[in-house]
C-alpha cells in the first residue's frame, strides 16, 4: 500500500474515531451497572467489520446506489436508535459503578454486544463513511488489490474505534465509580443523545416527503 496514504488515512480515521457520537454514548451507557464494557466495545467493532466487509465485496457500493434502499436503511437506523435510546433512559435511575454491582450473565453480555453490532452496523453514516472516505486512500498502482486495501483500510479503523471506545469506557467507569449521581446523569445523557440522533436521522428522510407533499398541486 501507498505508505503516505495509509499514514493520511490513519490520522483521518484517529480523528473521525474521536469525535462523540452514538457510539460513545452506547460505550459509555452500556457499561453502567456491569462488571465489563468489552461486549458494548465488541459489538460496536463488529458492525464496522460488517461494513469492511461489505465494502471489500463491493456491496456497500452497490447498496448506497440502489435508489430509495439508502433511505430505508436510514429509517430502520434511526428507529433502532429511538427504541435504544428510550431504553436507556427507562434504566437511568439504577445506574452505577459501584462495586457491589452483580455479575452480568451471559445472556445479558450478549445482549450487549448484539445491541452494540447494531448501533454500528445499522447506522447509514457508517456505510457512507466507508463508500466516501475510503476510496480516497486506495491506490490503484499499489501490489495489494483494492479488494484487499479496502479490507486492510477498514479494519485499521476497527482497530482505531477499539481503541478509542476502550478508553472512553475506562475513563467513564474511574470518574464515576463514586459518583453514582454522576453515573445516572450520564445515562440519562446518553439516551437522549441517542434519540435526538435517531430522531435527526429521521427527519432527513421524512421532512423532505412532507415538503413534497406539501408542494403538491392539489
Amino acid at each position: 500500500m501507498n505508505p503516505q496514504l495509509f499514514l493520511a488515512f490513519i490520522l483521518v480515521a484517529a480523528t473521525l474515531a474521536c469525535t462523540p457520537g452514538v457510539d460513545w454514548a452506547y460505550s459509555i451507557s452500556a457499561g453502567l451497572g456491569q462488571r465489563s464494557f468489552v461486549p458494548a466495545v465488541a459489538g460496536l467493532c463488529s458492525g464496522y467489520v460488517i461494513h469492511t466487509l461489505l465494502m471489500a465485496a463491493g456491496l456497500a457500493a452497490l447498496l448506497a446506489g440502489v435508489p430509495g434502499l439508502l433511505g430505508w436503511l436510514t429509517v430502520a437506523g434511526a428507529g433502532y436508535l429511538l427504541w435504544l435510546g428510550v431504553s436507556t433512559i427507562r434504566s437511568w435511575r439504577g445506574a452505577s459503578f459501584s462495586a457491589e454491582d452483580g455479575v452480568v450473565q451471559s445472556a445479558n453480555q450478549l445482549r450487549t454486544f448484539l445491541q452494540g453490532m447494531g448501533t454500528s452496523g445499522i447506522n447509514p453514516k457508517g456505510l457512507l463513511f466507508f463508500v466516501a472516505l475510503v476510496p480516497q486512500f486506495v491506490s490503484p498502482e499499489a501490489a495489494l488489490p483494492i479488494p484487499v486495501q479496502s479490507g486492510l483500510l477498514g479494519l485499521t479503523f476497527v482497530l482505531l474505534a477499539a481503541m478509542v471506545y476502550t478508553a472512553v469506557a475506562l475513563t467513564s467507569r474511574k470518574l464515576l465509580a463514586s459518583r453514582p449521581g454522576a453515573a445516572r446523569v450520564v445515562t440519562l445523557v446518553s439516551g437522549i443523545i441517542m434519540i435526538g440522533l435517531g430522531a435527526v436521522l429521521l427527519s432527513e428522510q421524512l421532512l423532505p416527503l412532507a415538503q413534497a407533499w406539501a408542494n403538491a398541486p392539489a
